[in-house]
């Protein structure tokens, strides 16, 4: 499974719990629009809370515009970058 899609689940997750949304996130496509399923910019601040306590990771502040919440890939892409941007930040053992 590709990280990408291993986020993209995370998302999906995170939709289902917090997104109050009308649509199932696990029968969405990637790019359906998310607004059209009912996200409502209060539910968007819970779902990139949530997003980002999941991923261990923090949306930089560019990032955080109506676009980021558009689909899930817009979401899932986004987070993947702030994964790799981390990942050398990371200690080894």
């Amino acid at each position: 499974m590709s990280d990408l899609t291993t986020t993209r689940d995370a998302v999906r997750t995170v939709l289902a719990a917090h997104g109050s949304l009308r649509t199932d996130p696990w029968r969405m496509a990637p790019t359906d629009d998310l607004y059209a399923a009912g996200l409502t910019s209060m539910a968007s601040v819970h779902v990139l809370l949530a997003v980002e306590a999941a991923l261990g990771i923090e949306f930089p502040e560019r990032a955080l515009d109506r676009a980021l919440f558009s689909s899930i890939d817009s979401l899932a892409t986004t987070a993947a970058t702030c994964l790799r941007d981390t990942e050398p930040l990371r200690m080894s053992a």
